[in-house]
């Protein structure tokens, strides 16, 4: 992806844009996809960088929502399973099958838990990734040799979908342009334009690198920033009134000798009713999440003391080692774009996951809610109902059977470049030609300088965060660690974007201030 060359075919349009798409997100980048593999003319304008929010922060999985299952909500789980089938087919070296056990510690969780799964299962049909099984206490401590052993009786075992949301989501913005939409980060929207009948026809931007003012036209305008939906809203109608209510949900990162086989656990019901996972991710263990009403949407959100508290205090009831502060390699939170239908009351745990399309008289339209397993068929019918409204040609979808960027059915030959998929050899062949390059930006991240250059080279990364938190994913993996590295990555990056020392420090300075969020505090 170039981000010159994008923003040079902005400055040349003459003709409305089909569709411009605020907000470079999965709902928006997948947005851009469909509407530019349909024919559409599409621009999309991000105000930071792809992914920066929620995209980036999720549970890191590709599933039907066993919880759905649990609420009864029977057409989402459908729908997400068949999704969830949907994108293997289309990103194998993004999205694997990843076994669940589900331990079993009182008598009559094997046969209601193994019921459960056998519905799960029969929902999946032809897009089901694996049979779900009761599981002997043998069986389970051989696929979890560190579960909790004390009144362990076995377990239950089911199949879901593992994937790297941001690595994923870069794939689908170089989908996109190749699909000839243009895609532009660090450009925020600034207002919108609006014809003689007040309908909204397009936008103004502000380009962050130069300052340059950019203003498009467009025949449909879709809102998908997530948790920032209400921001745009108001630029629509100062007097809107609020559908988005943010809940956040945490993470925790351990190294992976909690949890060293293939196999992840599913907890199906803490303390406040959620569901608990504790999955192998790369060379690390993610646990979470949880879910907290906050106030507002943040570009960073902040864990609280009490959440990871609850992560740790929880994972310790199922690994026989419990998890202190001090294993901690990183924590992250992210927020969800909960769409609530009831005022701002009840639990955000309650709230459906389904989403809404919203469109006012002045035709902006606003997609919100959903979840990444279903961003596909979010973008389907957010590009439905805007060839509607635009009056543009109605033209039929392709991305169920659209490969995603970089797909290759064998990535593990690619060793610990398998994200890249077909990617990985273009990354490999950077460090034939600069042997320098093949070498770790730090001792304790699996990440290489090829990978800093190719961020910048080919995936419009223009900062150490973009880089080390969405690119590499070296901040979840080893906060600490990340920071260490962010000079040698300026430093890579400078040569790469020609920037000076000054660039180099002030995002070192810019890098190490967040970051040290994903820390938790010593002692």
């Amino acid at each position: 992806m170039d981000r010159e060359g994008a923003l040079a075919r902005l400055a040349d349009q003459r003709d409305p844009w089909d569709f411009i798409v605020i907000g470079g997100g999965a709902t928006g980048v997948g947005t851009a996809l469909d509407a530019a593999a349909r024919g559409y003319s599409v621009a999309l304008l991000d105000r930071s960088d792809f992914g920066k929010g929620t995209s980036s922060r999720s549970t890191k999985l590709i599933h039907g929502g066993v919880r759905y299952l649990q609420q009864g909500n029977i057409p989402l789980v459908m729908e997400a399973l068949k999704e969830r089938g949907i994108l293997r087919g289309n990103a194998p070296h993004l999205v694997q099958d990843l076994p669940f056990v589900v331990p079993n510690y009182s008598w009559w969780e094997a046969p209601f838990y193994g019921i459960g799964m056998k519905v799960y299962d029969a929902l999946a049909g032809k897009y089901g990734f694996g049979h779900s099984r009761v599981l002997s206490r043998e069986e389970t401590l051989e696929r979890i040799p560190t579960i909790e052993t004390d009144g362990l009786n076995g377990g239950v075992v089911y199949h879901d979908g593992q994937f790297d949301d941001s690595r994923l989501l870069i794939n689908l913005a170089q989908t996109a342009v190749e699909q000839g939409a243009v895609l532009v980060n660090y450009a925020p929207v600034t207002g919108l334009t609006k014809s003689a009948e007040g309908l909204v026809d397009g936008v103004r931007a502000r380009d962050l690198e130069s300052g340059r003012e950019l203003e498009l036209r467009g025949r449909i305008v879709v809102n998908a920033t997530g948790v920032f939906a209400d921001e745009i809203r108001r630029m629509d109608d100062p007097d809107a009134a609020p559908v988005i209510r943010p809940s956040q949900g945490v993470h925790v990162v351990l190294p992976r000798r909690f949890l060293p086989g293939d196999s992840a656990i599913m907890v199906p019901r803490t303390d406040d009713g959620r569901v608990l996972f504790a999955i192998p991710w790369y060379h690390t263990v993610v646990i979470g999440t949880t879910d907290t009403p906050v106030d507002g949407p943040e570009l960073e959100p902040r864990p609280l003391d009490e959440e990871v508290e609850f992560l740790l205090e929880h994972a310790a009831r199922y690994l026989e080692e419990d998890p202190g502060p001090e294993d901690v390699l990183s924590v992250f939170a992210g927020l969800r774009p909960l769409v609530d239908p009831s005022g701002g009351e009840g639990e955000t745990s309650a709230i459906s996951r389904e989403h809404v399309i919203l469109v006012p008289p002045s035709g902006l339209l606003t997609i919100a809610g959903g979840k990444w397993t279903t961003y596909r068929k979010m973008a389907e019918d957010v590009v439905d109902h805007g060839a509607i409204l635009g009056g543009l040609e109605s033209r039929p979808c392709p991305t169920r059977e659209l490969n995603i960027h970089g797909y290759h059915l064998h990535p593990e030959r690619f060793g610990p470049l398998a994200p890249y998929g077909a990617d990985a050899a273009a990354v490999t062949a950077l460090e034939r030609h600069d042997p320098g390059l093949a070498d770790r930006i730090h001792p304790r991240l699996p990440v290489t300088a090829a990978q800093v250059v190719w961020g910048a080279r080919a995936e419009m990364a223009r900062t150490v965060d973009d880089v080390l938190a969405r690119r590499t994913r070296a901040l979840l993996f080893d906060a600490a660690a990340a920071a260490e590295a962010a000079p040698e990555v300026a430093r890579l990056m400078a040569a790469e974007l020609e920037r000076d020392r000054g660039w180099e420090q002030e995002q070192v300075d810019d890098f190490r201030a967040p970051a040290a969020g994903y820390r938790l505090p010593a002692g």
